[in-house]
Parts: structure tokens; C-alpha cells; sequence
């Protein structure tokens, strides 16, 4: 009888404790709701503003002389939009800062996690965390002082090139992929490295050979926010890439070039009627870029988990 009424007493304390839980607990699921119900939004109206603005203006200019126009005169009667060497300007130094700065902050990942001492990696760390930190026009300013001038001294011109805003975007990348990577490379778990040393493989063979591709997913998902860092980037760019709106072939690395967000930021500030459109319709090229680059990463993290 002195237990059951000491469990009733107990259930009677533990009950209002219990309400109390539960209440923060159906809040904190409510405020997590509508964080992700406002970041959903968030996108849905700039889709809606891209969208509602910038495909008018195709439809008006026409979508294939848009797209595949090879020259950009807003001020000429009439008017000429054609973004096609901004779209291959973007991809060029895209590709080209994911060519600098891919490897680097994959393999600097890697030392941190795997090999770094720790009094090194006190200093390493808030480095690199440094990194991120910087503004865009700091880096541009950068560039203009050290990168424009070793470019022009080591391979001629003006030094003012798709080279140049490469190796920036490069260096810009870097915190995002060595970050993402680090922590990718930490999650793996530790099981696999000691199964691979118990199999006789060395230090630098398990995490090349095991480490490194149990983590894949991770790193792929860095490269994707540093592909997207990259050709977002406009201040930076716009300081060291030549501004030239001019179709560059391959191999035309040491020539300035002009991307679309540089576009957009020099020319919106006195852009009107059917030009401020075309620079909206730019922005939208450059949404579906984004788009297209997170669906591939999709797909291709399907077929790596299967």
C-alpha cells in the first residue's frame, strides 16, 4: 500500500514536469516550422520576382538572340542583348577556380583532418576561418595589387585576364571546400581507418584509399558551394577580369572578359525600360545555372549512395 501511494505521488510530480516538456517541445517544432517555411518562401519569391520580370523580357528580346547573342549594345536603336560571351565568361573562370582551388582545398582538408599536429592546427584553423571572413572588394583590391601584376610579369598582357579572376576565385573558394571537406573527412567513422591499417595498408593509403571516398558526398557537396561561390561573385571579379564584353575562345585565358553578375552590377545602376529587363532575365540565366549545377549534385549523390 506505502509503495502504490508513493508511485501515485511520484506520477502526480512527474505529471506537471511531463506538461511543461511537452509544451516546449511542440513550440520548439513550431518555431523550426516556421524557420523552414520562411526560408522556403524566401526562394519562392525570388523565383516569382526573377521569373515574373526577366521572362518577359526574353519573350520580348527573343529567347535564342537572347541566349545565343553574341553582342550587348543596350544604348544602340534599336537595342542589341546578347548575353552568350557572359555566359561563357562565367563558365571560364568557373571552371577555372574550380581547377585552383578544388585540389587545394580538398588536400588541405585532408591534412587538417588526418594529418595536422594539433599546436599547427590551433593556428591552421582560424586561419582558414579568417579566409571566409574577408569582403569580396578586399580580395578584389588583392588582385589588383599582387595577382594583375604577377599574371602580367609571368605571361604578358595587361594582366587583367580570365587567368587572373580564376586564381582569385580560387583562393575565394577555399574556406568553403576546406571547411565542408573537414568536417566530411571527421564524420567518417574511425572503424574504417583502423580496418585498413589492420589490412596492412599505410597511414597515407587508408585515408587516400578508404577516408577520402567514404567521404565523397561531403566533399562533392563542398565543391558545389564553392562552384556556386564562384560564379555568384561580382565585386571581386568585376576588379580583375577586364570587363570586356567580347566572345573568348579557348585558349584566350590572358584577355579580360566580362561575366553576368558583372553585367548586372554595372550596368543596373543606369539601366531603364527593356534594358533593366534584359539585366533581370540575366539574373534568371544565372538562377538556372545554380539550379542545374544543385541538380546534378542531387543525381550524382543518388547513384554514389547506391
Amino acid at each position: 500500500m506505502g509503495r502504490l501511494l508513493m508511485k501515485v505521488r511520484l506520477q502526480e510530480k512527474i505529471k506537471p514536469l511531463w506538461r511543461r516538456f511537452a509544451d516546449k517541445e511542440l513550440l520548439a517544432r513550431g518555431i523550426f516550422l516556421l524557420s523552414a517555411l520562411t526560408a522556403i518562401l524566401a526562394v519562392g519569391l525570388i523565383c516569382l520576382f526573377l521569373f515574373a520580370r526577366g521572362l518577359p523580357a526574353m519573350g520580348e528580346i527573343g529567347v535564342f538572340k537572347f541566349l545565343l547573342g553574341k553582342n550587348w549594345f543596350p544604348t544602340e536603336t534599336p537595342p542589341v542583348f546578347g548575353i552568350l560571351p557572359m555566359i561563357v565568361g562565367s563558365i571560364y573562370v568557373t571552371a577555372g577556380a574550380i581547377l585552383f582551388g578544388v585540389p587545394i582545398g580538398v588536400f588541405t582538408a585532408v591534412f587538417m583532418a588526418k594529418v595536422c599536429p594539433k599546436p599547427l592546427y590551433k593556428r591552421l584553423k582560424p586561419a582558414v576561418d579568417l579566409l571566409a571572413g574577408i569582403p569580396s572588394v578586399v580580395y578584389g583590391f588583392f588582385g589588383m595589387m599582387v595577382l594583375v601584376p604577377l599574371v602580367r610579369s609571368l605571361f604578358g598582357g595587361d594582366g587583367n585576364s580570365i587567368l587572373t579572376a580564376s586564381m582569385l576565385l580560387g583562393i575565394m573558394i577555399l574556406p568553403t571546400v576546406i571547411g565542408i571537406s573537414e568536417s566530411a573527412l571527421r564524420a567518417v567513422p574511425g572503424e574504417l581507418y583502423e580496418g585498413a591499417l589492420a589490412l596492412g595498408a599505410s597511414h597515407e593509403r587508408a585515408v587516400f584509399s578508404v577516408i577520402l571516398p567514404a567521404a565523397k558526398s561531403g566533399v562533392m557537396a563542398a565543391v558545389v558551394l564553392g562552384i556556386g561561390r564562384a560564379i555568384g561573385e561580382t565585386m571581386a571579379v568585376k576588379m580583375v577580369a577586364g570587363n570586356q564584353v567580347l566572345l573568348r575562345m579557348p585558349g584566350e585565358f590572358l584577355k579580360g572578359v566580362r561575366t553576368l553578375t558583372a553585367n548586372v552590377v554595372i550596368e543596373m545602376g543606369y539601366a531603364e525600360g527593356l534594358h533593366k529587363e534584359a539585366l533581370i532575365a540575366t539574373g534568371v540565366v544565372l538562377f538556372v545555372f545554380i539550379l542545374i549545377i544543385n541538380l546534378l549534385f542531387s543525381v550524382l549523390k543518388r547513384r554514389g549512395a547506391k
